[in-house]
């Protein structure tokens, strides 16, 4: 169970990498970790790719659950700043 809780959040981290990388405008040239972890191998045509991507955040109004909220909006707004250019 710990093993498989490490590798969840070692894929969700490069994730993160992978979006901070594609929505940062200064870099032209980023390196863009896809190989780093089998979520990230699997979401590759869908992050920068030719795909049409939609991102829902599901987000909580309680005060106990602040901290996650604006993590998980702030991790929706780089999302957000991510083009693609779709091909049909």
């Amino acid at each position: 169970m710990v093993k498989e809780t490490g590798n969840i959040n070692r894929s969700l981290f490069t994730l993160g990498k992978v979006i901070s990388g594609l929505s940062d405008k200064k870099n032209k040239q980023p390196h863009i970790p896809y190989r780093d972890s089998k979520l990230t191998m699997l979401l590759m045509d869908s992050l920068g790719g030719t795909s049409k991507t939609l991102m829902i955040a599901c987000i909580s109004p309680a005060h106990v659950y602040m901290e996650e909220t604006l993590s998980t909006l702030n991790y929706a707004t780089r999302t957000m700043n991510i083009k693609n250019k779709p091909v049909v």
